[in-house]
């Protein structure tokens, strides 16, 4: 097995146990196992880039990723821009860099990594991956978005100008994570044609950042409907992470039969 992808299977098998727990506390703890869920997730993206195309690519996905993050947030946080006005709650998840908890350029690695793989595997070209990643990272905080508000993370100024259901969340923060995402996705298209440029042999394949994807996918759609009391968020990240969860599954169930048949005339 290539190296470094049982690190990142059991690091995810930690996630899905770490995530099955957030329903279950509240208060302090559950601001631990938010900030611990935060860790896995982005343990698991560069686990498994180390292991697809090296250490070097996984530390660029880092700096891209989580560098880009941080500084969309210190921007958001001290102008407004591009997402809207919004302020993180102070003490709840420490350490922090002025004001914006740390925790949270972790979780741009962690969450849009595995939208970033997927697309890879559904796209053809560059500019189309691009674009279908950002609709992903924005499917992706539909669900986040209003778990984190309702949890008492982050606030925002505007409290009426969001989508019907979640009008506590601009529509601005929308547009704000579509235009940070695209510029994540060109950059990591450069990073990952660096990477491969000269390598003999392929890494570890997507199967652990795409058993991620559907989990937050599906998983955070059964947590918002059945445990967090967030129909909205559960209806509307359904959809938005569906633009890509959809044509993977149809991907998924036709490979199947291919193999099926395959294996049927060799028989």
């Amino acid at each position: 097995m290539t190296q470094g992808a049982p690190v990142a299977a059991l690091l995810a098998i930690l996630l899905v146990a770490a995530q099955i727990a957030y329903p279950l506390t509240d208060g302090t703890a559950r601001d631990r196992v938010t900030t611990l869920v935060v860790v896995l997730l982005a343990g698991t993206a560069l686990a498994h880039a180390v292991a697809a195309l090296g250490a070097a690519y996984a530390l660029r996905t880092l700096a891209i990723l989580s560098g880009i993050g941080l500084l969309s947030e210190l921007i958001g946080t001290a102008t407004g821009y591009p997402f809207g006005c919004y302020a993180y709650a102070v003490g709840k998840l420490e350490p922090a860099l002025a004001d914006v908890p740390l925790a949270v350029p972790l979780a741009w690695t962690g969450g849009i990594y595995p939208v970033w793989v997927v697309a890879g595997l559904l796209c053809r070209t560059a500019r189309a991956r691009i674009l279908l990643s950002a609709v992903g990272a924005v499917g992706w905080d539909l669900f986040l978005d209003p778990q984190m508000v309702t949890d008492g993370q982050w606030s925002w100024c505007v409290t009426d100008a969001g989508l019907p259901g979640l009008p506590a969340i601009p529509l601005t923060n929308y547009l704000g994570w579509f235009l940070v995402a695209l510029l994540m996705g060109a950059l990591m298209t450069a990073s990952e044609r660096r990477a491969r440029r000269g390598r003999e042999t392929g890494g570890a394949g997507p199967a652990v950042p795409v058993a991620v994807f559907l989990w937050t996918w599906l998983g955070s759609a059964l947590a918002h409907l059945a445990f967090l009391g967030l129909p909205w968020s559960a209806g509307y990240g359904l959809l938005g992470m569906g633009v890509l969860g959809v044509p993977l599954l149809v991907r998924g169930v036709r490979g199947i039969g291919r193999d099926r048949a395959a294996r049927r005339l060799a028989s």
